[in-house]
């Protein structure tokens, strides 16, 4: 017996763990090669209450049942380092929490150790572009107000919902700015 809906998200999972699943769904059907989206994340119920029209524009009435429901938010500048452009975010009250995700190539940790040393982060960045053993990865990262975080990581090579890893640790860097953004 099959133990996921019909949106193919865990039964057991989370509010934040469905929400990055489903922002990670949204942006594989947006397909690769994009750049980095930014998401606030809203209490389903309030937006309702608050925003009937954003509420029905993104499609949530009565049955909705979803407690989190990720915005998409203006685009991010092309060209603008992440850390940068996360440290001009600040969040309104009725935001409960924000998500991004973003593709990177990435090692496997068996690279580490042939890292050659000295090299500025754009020589980094070309020679792990040409390392045969490079994944490009999509990661959708997630955080709430109180700390709670949660990420998943879609690999270009296994591009399949089911393939996709999930867990609160996964991509620690991104998590901690995305909960600076909540810091005044």
């Amino acid at each position: 017996m099959n133990n996921l809906p019909v949106d193919g998200t865990p039964l057991a999972a989370s509010p934040l763990t469905r929400a990055v699943l489903e922002i990670d769904e949204y942006a594989a059907g947006l397909g690769w090669d994009q750049p980095a989206r930014l998401f606030a994340l809203v209490d389903t119920a309030r937006l309702r209450e608050q925003e009937p029209s954003l509420a029905e524009q993104l499609g949530i009435d009565d049955s909705t049942t979803a407690s989190l429901t990720p915005v998409e938010q203006d685009e991010i500048p092309a060209g603008a380092p992440l850390d940068e452009f996360l440290a001009t975010i600040g969040w309104p009250d009725a935001v409960a929490g924000c998500a991004m995700t973003v593709e990177r190539l990435m090692l496997p940790p068996s690279a580490e150790d042939s890292v050659p040393e000295g090299m500025d982060e754009a020589q980094l960045a070309k020679w792990v572009a040409g390392h045969p053993d490079r994944q490009e990865v999509r990661m959708t990262v997630a955080v709430l107000r109180d700390g709670t975080r949660e990420s998943a990581l879609r690999l270009r090579e296994k591009d399949a919902t089911s393939e996709v890893l999930t867990g609160s640790q996964l991509v620690p860097g991104l998590a901690d700015a995305l909960s600076a953004t909540f810091e005044s």
